[in-house]
């Protein structure tokens, strides 16, 4: 492990505060971990996301994957450690909080064209798979008590059905649906209800969320014949890639490693065993996909280990072996 130690500490202050807490379980009172936050509220790169979500009410969701979206910046932010007390976080938090769907979801720029049932025209609307995103960023920033959230919260979970949860949207696009069968659970949709339920500690028990995993579990032990909405679990599916943005294997096993009642699943294992055969002979991970918009970050390159890959599979491990 010197190698990997050497590696993280060795990284930008947000990457070391992270390995100090989430891999040395150090407390946040500690002076290392202190020093290292106070880094991460100044480092460039950090600063810039900051920056970038205040385009929150002006910046249209155009695909649920663009990787330089808000929602998924502030999504980031939450991973690293980000909260409503740090500079520029309460405000965007304020903002999302009032753009809320009167049945409870939150709101995001979005156009639906009208031959998918839109209007064509930019307008306020949910998804299932965004609003957990913004359920999911308001928890962890430490909201999660907030009358709103938890209405929020509510509702998205009593639209699960019996293999996971659908593809839902605002009523105001009527039948809309993704490509796939009514009756077909949405991966993606379920992979982000389980997270948004996982960032809340007094959620982790509700009776959807076996539900939720046991849909991933399902579709990765049958991957060569299910692909609801087209989604799959094959080559690409299988390619390490960070930040947590869309459906594949480090974000899926960051999910469900969050559920110690399956750390002994043998499908879920199976999913481990091929997230540890990607570690190089040092014990480093390196990016085997990028997401281009995120052009200079450490796991925007598939050259080198990359440091938060790294840091990403070992914490998925660690949780699982206790």
């Amino acid at each position: 492990m010197g190698k990997v130690i050497e590696c993280l500490l060795e990284g930008p202050a947000w990457v070391r505060y992270r390995y100090l807490t989430d891999l040395l379980d150090v407390p946040e009172s500690d002076g290392r971990a202190t020093e290292a936050r106070d880094g991460m509220m100044h480092d460039p790169q950090i600063s810039q996301l900051v920056g970038d979500i205040k385009a929150w009410e002006t910046t249209l969701l155009q695909r649920h994957n663009d990787a330089e979206h808000p929602i998924h910046k502030l999504c980031f932010l939450a991973d690293i450690g980000f909260t409503i007390k740090d500079p520029g976080i309460e405000e965007i938090t304020a903002l999302i909080l009032k753009l809320q769907d009167t049945d409870g979801p939150f709101l995001t720029l979005s156009n639906y064209p009208t031959h998918f049932g839109g209007s064509g025209t930019d307008e306020w609307l949910w998804a299932l798979c965004d609003a957990p995103l913004l359920m999911y960023a308001l928890t962890k920033m430490g909201l999660a008590d907030d009358p709103r959230v938890k209405h929020s919260f509510d509702y998205l979970a009593s639209l699960v059905r019996e293999n996971g949860w659908p593809c839902a949207v605002s009523s105001s696009l009527g039948k809309f649906r993704g490509p796939g069968k009514k009756s077909d659970p949405c991966p993606y949709a379920t992979l982000i209800m389980l997270k948004a339920l996982s960032s809340d500690e007094s959620r982790k028990n509700d009776p959807a969320v076996q539900t939720g995993i046991n849909t991933l579990l399902s579709l990765w032990e049958n991957c060569h014949a299910e692909h609801p909405y087209l989604f799959k679990m094959g080559t690409d599916f299988r390619k390490l890639k960070a930040p947590f943005i869309w459906y594949d294997i480090l974000h899926v096993a960051e999910i469900l490693s969050q559920f110690p009642q399956i750390h002994n699943d043998k499908r879920f294992l199976s999913m481990l065993e091929v997230l540890r055969s990607k570690a190089d002979p040092d014990g480093l991970f390196t990016s085997e996909s990028i997401w281009t918009k995120w052009k200079g970050w450490d796991f925007c390159q598939k050259k080198d280990p990359s440091r938060w890959v790294t840091l990403c599979a070992l914490r998925i491990l660690k949780r699982v072996k206790g």
